[in-house]
């Protein structure tokens, strides 16, 4: 299979391991004493066997050798052995943080659509576990589905007495892999998945309502997402000086000194992360290899998204770099890569422009940025080689993604990145300045924004700085965003909740508590009230003038009673009509 050569990662294992190699080495100050060395080296060898391992020549292409029966118990307990792609590159060690592989799984019962996680073991080829791994029991007829995530640039599934074909695996599309990301079976879980939805035996949980007042983000969120979405899994492991064992408590107990390998995921960074610093809480289910606890996982991740995410809702584009082949666009293996994550293909929501995408990371992913600083910038980073913050790593990574290298969103929009990092010797991303156009900013040092281009809106007496964020219209979540190049604001109220086959959802609602067990119903919203005698439909894009200041454009929408329209239109009169009243505010 051709290997699809990705471009490098400017955060996460990859940026870590460049990074590191820039920094001083103490090795260097006993560089004349060779005897010393040679035991030093020893010393961590047997202390943490390549845990943290970043040489020069570290290869980052690997291969895992998939068991026989991959989707049943005695599969899923067989561990996963990882191997060099090309062995003449250097080899390849699940102990080295950048070379690490993962493997998520999830199983659901056909029966009570009750979902379930079980994280198989990757080992080295020729080695053993550190512990034997749990043999899961799965319920009868269970649906099984499998993820991969790869710490290093190109992660090959290797077929052993058939298993590829066994799991149904996808590793990408016309001999080009997708790179970090594939997955098995993934289609089969999520119809099945989707038919428990419709059923009503499987309700993915409200999102909650953040720290910051809107919605919890989910890994559809522009707030969230970066060049390559929904890639990678949240399955962490222990690392030992005798191998490799499943991160469970039994394991913890028994097995001294271990460390914790994680996988540099956006699933990851959303489950832990942000909703950490947010007071947000991912849906969970239990462990099968651990007794029941409650994790997260991709699967639910995405099951959550495509119920609860506002519209705009992000799907991956044609620009993802994960899907490019050969470094151009491949309508097949973009839809193959949406399979895998339960996402429409193209076509039928959307046509995978990358343009508009950017678009909407642009117009929405700053301003959370900026608004969350004051919950982010005392969170640690979850790359510490490459920001000193949760903040800072948010800002990096947003850079890394809107430019070149990435979904070169620059050069497509004509636009520079609103948002300026200082870095330090290292090249760690110390600071951020958000400069979103109407005076305000998000660094941690503060200072002026620049001139004012964009107007503030109330809506319903709820002010919205530089008309970008998120509001409550007739008890829907809607997502505001200001468009500088059509000098209008777009509201979209809900438009994309529902997904095709996966039947009506019930609003996102704005209030606590956010439940997280997956079979429990969602809460009714609490917002606002529809009011007699106005059945007008809320408008969803509104033209504004050019601002010459800082200002507030204050919208007084009516509610809407009965069946709600959610259509998106365009108002183009200015002064607004009386469906949508418009008045010029200074602040």
């Amino acid at each position: 299979m051709q290997t699809l050569t990705r471009p490098k990662r400017s955060v996460g294992p990859e940026a870590l391991k460049r990074k590191r190699q820039r920094r001083f080495s103490p090795l260097m100050l006993i560089g004349a004493s060779v005897p010393l060395i040679v035991i030093l080296v020893a010393g961590i060898i047997i202390i943490v066997p390549r845990l943290n391992s970043h040489a020069a020549d570290a290869n980052a292409d690997c291969s895992l050798i998939v068991p026989p029966n991959p989707l049943s118990a005695k599969g899923l307990a067989t561990p996963y052995q990882l191997v060099a792609t090309d062995p003449n590159a250097g080899p390849c060690n699940e102990a080295n943080v950048g070379q690490a592989a993962f493997v998520q799984g999830a199983i659901i019962d056909p029966a009570t659509g009750k979902i379930s996680i079980y994280n198989p073991l990757v080992i080295d080829k020729g080695t053993q576990p550190a512990a034997q791994p749990v043999v899961p029991t799965l319920p009868a007829n269970a649906v099984v589905g499998l993820w991969f995530g790869f710490n290093g640039n190109n992660l090959t599934l290797k077929n052993h007495n058939n298993s590829l074909d066994m799991g149904r695996c996808t590793n990408g599309a016309n001999d080009s892999i997708f790179g970090q990301f594939a997955y098995c079976n993934a289609r089969a879980f999520f119809a099945a998945a989707n038919l428990a939805i419709r059923r009503g035996q499987l309700t993915p949980p409200a999102l909650g309502t953040a720290a910051d007042g809107m919605p919890c983000p989910t890994v559809r969120d522009f707030s969230v997402i970066d060049m390559d979405q929904s890639d990678n899994v949240t399955t962490t492991y222990l690392v030992t000086g005798n191998g490799i064992a499943q991160n469970t408590a039994a394991n913890a107990a028994a097995l001294q000194n271990a460390q914790a390998q994680t996988n540099a995921s956006d699933n990851r960074l959303l489950s832990v992360a942000l909703d950490g610093a947010l007071n947000c809480q991912s849906w969970m289910a239990p462990d099968l290899a651990d007794n029941g606890k409650m994790v997260p996982a991709l699967p639910l991740n995405e099951l959550q998204a495509a119920a609860r995410q506002a519209a705009p809702m992000a799907v991956v584009p044609m620009g993802d770099p994960m899907v490019l082949n050969n470094n151009n666009p491949d309508p097949n293996k973009v839809n193959l890569y949406r399979r895998g994550v339960d996402q429409d293909p193209i076509g039928r929501a959307d046509n995978g422009n990358t343009k508009t995408y950017c678009k909407n990371f642009l117009n929405i992913a700053p301003t959370r940025i900026q608004l969350d600083a004051q919950f982010t910038k005392n969170r640690p980073s979850p790359d510490p080689a490459a920001a000193n913050s949760l903040f800072t790593f948010l800002a990096q990574r947003f850079n890394a993604a809107f430019g070149d290298g990435g979904l070169n969103c620059a050069k497509l929009l004509n636009m520079q990145s609103p948002i300026q990092v200082t870095t330090d010797g290292n090249g760690v991303a110390t600071d951020a300045t958000i400069n979103l156009g109407n005076g305000n900013n998000g660094g941690n040092n503060g200072g002026n924004g620049g001139n004012a281009s964009a107007p503030n809106c109330s809506v319903n007496g709820t002010v919205i700085n530089g008309c970008t964020g998120t509001t409550t219209i007739n008890n829907q979540s809607c997502q505001v965003a200001f468009d500088k190049a059509n000098n209008q604001v777009n509201f979209n109220c809900g438009g994309a909740q529902n997904q095709p086959d996966q039947g009506q959802q019930t609003p996102v609602p704005q209030g606590q508590p956010t439940p997280t067990p997956q079979d429990q119903p969602t809460p009714t919203p609490q917002g606002q009230q529809n009011q007699p005698g106005q059945a007008q439909p809320t408008p969803t894009a509104v033209q504004t003038p050019t601002a010459q200041s800082t200002q507030t454009q204050s919208l007084q929408v009516p509610t809407t009673q009965g069946s709600q329209d959610q259509t998106q239109q365009n108002i183009t009169g200015y002064p607004f009509n009386t469906d949508c009243r418009y008045h010029n505010q200074q602040t």
